[in-house]
């Protein structure tokens, strides 16, 4: 009796012994599960900041921007912009077959640059032109975002009929008419202002609220072709 009883004590002590090793190594490896998910957060996290940071430095050069434009108009397929102003909003539809000029466009929406800009241009029956302003915060979005120019892509058979919208070229010593990217004009004239083919390159056109367009085209200017009244935008990307 004396034997059996120490056996059956033995073998408890002996199971007692097993069941904790076994919770202290499901411990451990919880223990090192939770170490490997906290390491890999932190992996992330500064991968993120990495990013970011490349990211806010970046900036755009004559160098790097048709590059760029190739790799961000394949990964960015948007091409409707609402453009809303203290007169209404109307809708601008990007063309596909100008790839860097869409990209720019969406490109520049996306970073919230022509938010606050105005249409400092407008000749009568002819355009209204936007994309600048005489405020120092402008000059400084544009310094962050980098200086460059795009080429002229004048040959995919867009005219400048109303509605169409393009973008003007640089008045720097720019004698094969290369683009200035933060500023756009829209055709007012009727049926169109055709003398504009081949020397701008027509990226998208008005599909919604062209009497908004007008309405802007009327204000009346100084001298220098700037709305007495500053007719100010923000512009973001629809569906």
């Amino acid at each position: 009796m004396l034997k059996n009883s120490f056996i059956t004590i033995l073998l408890l002590i002996i199971l007692s012994a097993c069941n904790g090793n076994k919770e202290k190594k499901e411990g451990s490896k919880a223990s090192a599960n939770e170490v490997a998910i906290d390491s890999s957060a932190l992996e992330q996290a500064r991968l993120d900041s990495i990013a970011k940071e490349e990211e806010e430095a970046f900036k755009l050069t004559d160098e790097n921007a048709i590059e760029f434009f190739f790799e961000y108009s394949k990964k960015h397929k948007e091409d409707k912009v609402k453009v809303t102003t203290q007169y209404g909003s109307f809708i601008i539809d990007l063309f596909e077959e100008t790839p860097y000029h869409r990209a720019n466009f969406i490109y520049l929406t996306k970073k919230g640059y022509f938010n606050g800009t105005y249409f400092h241009r407008v000749v009568k029956d002819f355009i209204i032109q936007g994309g600048n302003s005489d405020e120092w915060e402008i000059a400084n979005r544009r310094k962050e975002i980098g200086s460059y120019l795009l080429p002229p892509d004048t040959k995919k058979g867009f005219k400048h009929h109303r509605g169409v919208v393009s973008m003007p070229s640089s008045e720097v010593d720019n004698p094969h008419k290369f683009a200035s990217p933060y500023e756009f004009f829209i055709v007012c004239s009727n049926p169109g202002s055709y003398h504009l083919d081949g020397d701008f390159t027509a990226f998208g056109r008005v599909v919604e609220g062209m009497d908004v367009v007008d309405k802007i085209n009327n204000l009346p200017t100084d001298a220098g072709e700037w709305p007495l009244e500053n007719a100010s935008m923000t512009v973001e990307i629809i569906e």
